[in-house]
């Protein structure tokens, strides 16, 4: 018979020191992430001095956090440095105030708002390519992060960020290191310089721009003109949710872009059907929305590409009651992190799931599966407020590169780098080809 202490599960504790070793070399924490879920399972405590989260992973509990138990956790910690960048922007916002904000910008991103950015997307990816020389080589990473920028500031805020690229590079970079995994977990504390000055160039970017439409007080459907027209919003809470667009937008769109070409150049089977499933619809034309939503087998290796490598891979929470988790005890205070990267990999709930296989999304095909197995824009009402934009932008790019070039992948040693999003590391060099039909 088993006391009242034993019918208790408790959650498994694992020694940090990997984790700690692996965060001074800045490397991928996620072998150390993997190896602990392979032994101690869907919900474990990493134990270092300073730095306790509890880490889960699963649909059950997924459901549990992003839903059924939602009001029992706060997404703002005044400790981490993405709070301390983005002050009061909508990721790091609470309750009603967070709800005020969403309601503000959610219309810049409906699904039917959205639809109407296909001119812009496709403009910034021919421009892109445009610079695309015949038989170069270039690092898909930097390529698509200038053009997610590009795509961003134009749909969103109007602003052509492409002049100002050079000069405003190296700081999004920064602030991206800022906010990224590092030794700030154990001691928040530790010594970053030289950020303050990239923040500071990204502001005086940023409260320009909304200088600027104030003055002229035009009429452009756009974000922006949404949070300037509410009157409860000053310049400082504008630029709060244009940096929150700025970094996480684009970088999310960039990493998820990254991992798409890299998986084509690994598989060129794929990219052949791929791009004969472009040529079939499009020709040589260039994507109508009509046709975009055409691409099938291109929508399958996104979302796969998502399964596989989910630009967001953890969502920290902090609890604010005492409460159970998984059946397990988790007190007040505690810091969890829902492991998205774990959960779509789980083999309970993905046949072969370490592989690359963008059928498993066929649409004839009945897979059923719990609705909490794949979060690539996270689940529940605080769902990524930018998901229809960064699924219709994904297909025009993808769909336009395999119209114009053929792709050939150089850099096949590529991890899994932790950052802001997870993205691929150093990069993902790639030879490009133009087609006949452009030369």
């Amino acid at each position: 018979m088993k006391t009242e202490t034993e019918a208790i599960p408790t959650i498994s504790s694992s020694n940090g020191l990997p984790i700690l070793k692996e965060l001074t070399k800045q490397r991928s924490l996620l072998a150390g992430l993997e190896a602990m879920h392979k032994e101690l399972g869907n919900i474990f405590e990493i134990s270092m001095p300073g730095f306790k989260p509890i880490v889960l992973s699963g649909p059950e509990v997924a459901r549990e956090i992003l839903v059924t138990q939602r009001f029992q956790f706060t997404w703002r910690n005044d400790g981490d440095p993405v709070t301390r960048l983005l002050r009061h922007g909508l990721l790091v916002e609470d309750g009603e105030f967070h709800d005020t904000l969403r309601g503000y910008m959610q219309p810049a991103l409906q699904r039917s708002r959205t639809n109407n950015y296909l001119p812009v997307m496709l403009a910034c990816t021919n421009r892109v390519l445009e610079s695309w020389e015949d038989g170069s080589t270039k690092d898909m990473l930097v390529e698509m992060r200038k053009l997610a920028l590009m795509i961003l500031m134009e749909a969103l805020f109007s602003v052509d960020i492409a002049p100002d690229l050079p000069r405003l590079w190296g700081s999004i970079l920064k602030v991206l290191r800022y906010i990224s995994p590092g030794l700030w977990l154990i001691n928040s504390k530790f010594p970053r310089p030289g950020y303050r000055n990239s923040i500071n160039k990204l502001d005086e970017y940023l409260y320009a721009i909304i200088s600027e439409r104030r003055q002229k007080g035009d009429d452009k459907e756009d974000m922006l003109a949404d949070l300037i027209n509410q009157e409860s919003m000053d310049d400082d809470l504008i630029r709060d949710q244009m940096l929150t667009m700025l970094i996480a937008g684009h970088d999310t769109s960039t990493a998820l872009l990254s991992w798409a070409l890299y998986l084509l150049g690994r598989h060129p089977e794929v990219m052949k059907r791929a791009r004969d499933e472009v040529d079939t619809v499009m020709g040589t034309d260039e994507p109508t929305l009509t046709k975009v939503n055409q691409l099938h087998f291109v929508e399958q290796i996104i979302k796969e590409a998502l399964r596989l490598f989910p630009p967001i891979h953890v969502g920290n929470r902090i609890t604010n009651v005492d409460q159970n988790l998984a059946g397990c005890p988790v007190p007040k205070g505690s810091r969890v992190m829902l492991s998205y990267y774990l959960t779509h990999r789980d083999e309970q709930h993905w046949e072969q799931a370490e592989r690359f296989n963008p059928d498993r999304f066929d649409r004839q095909t009945n897979h059923e599966r719990s609705s909490y197995s794949y979060l690539p824009f996270g689940g529940g009402p605080r769902n990524c407020i930018g998901a229809a934009f960064a699924q219709i932008e994904s297909r025009v790019v993808l769909a336009r590169i395999l119209q114009d070039f053929d792709l050939n992948l150089i850099s096949q040693s590529v991890t899994k780098h932790m950052g802001a999003t997870l993205e691929p590391s150093p990069g993902v060099l790639m030879r490009l080809q133009k087609r006949d039909h452009v030369k």
